[in-house]
């Protein structure tokens, strides 16, 4: 693989972006699953966890798939994100991306996730689709 590519592993579920209240406690709905972020700003709280679990009334945008950057990634490393999300954007594919200490992920909505797959691939990134959401084609 070249220098720069690498691996993605589609995660199962599906997930939402949810808004809380800026000094709301991080809910303990929004930690469980393979993978969850809570990040607090000035302005807000957000969650990102698996769509079942999210409690109705809150402020949320669902449909979310989650690809994996095979990590761990060094920090000396420059232009990951920006070699993922370019040919995404070139496809007018939106992205909710997050990093880790150890990787990056980018979260792609399920009706784009194919489109998206095969831009990425049309660019030399091996993607792992073998974690589906039950019930998906």
């Amino acid at each position: 693989m070249e220098e720069g590519k690498r691996k993605l592993q589609l995660l199962p579920d599906t997930y939402a972006v949810c808004r809380l209240e800026k000094n709301a406690p991080a809910p303990d709905w929004g930690t469980g699953g393979l993978f969850s972020s809570i990040t607090r700003t000035e302005e807000e709280l957000s969650v990102v966890c698996p769509d079942a679990h999210v409690p109705d009334g809150v402020k949320r945008q669902g449909g979310w798939r989650v690809l994996k950057v095979e990590g761990p990634l060094d920090f000396s490393l420059t232009g990951v994100l920006a070699s993922l999300t370019a040919p995404l954007a070139r496809k007018g594919i939106s992205v909710f991306a997050l990093s880790t200490y150890d990787t990056d992920y980018l979260l792609v909505k399920k009706e784009q996730l194919e489109k998206a797959i095969q831009a990425l691939r049309g660019e030399g990134y091996e993607v792992e689709e073998g974690c589906r959401v039950q019930g998906e084609k």
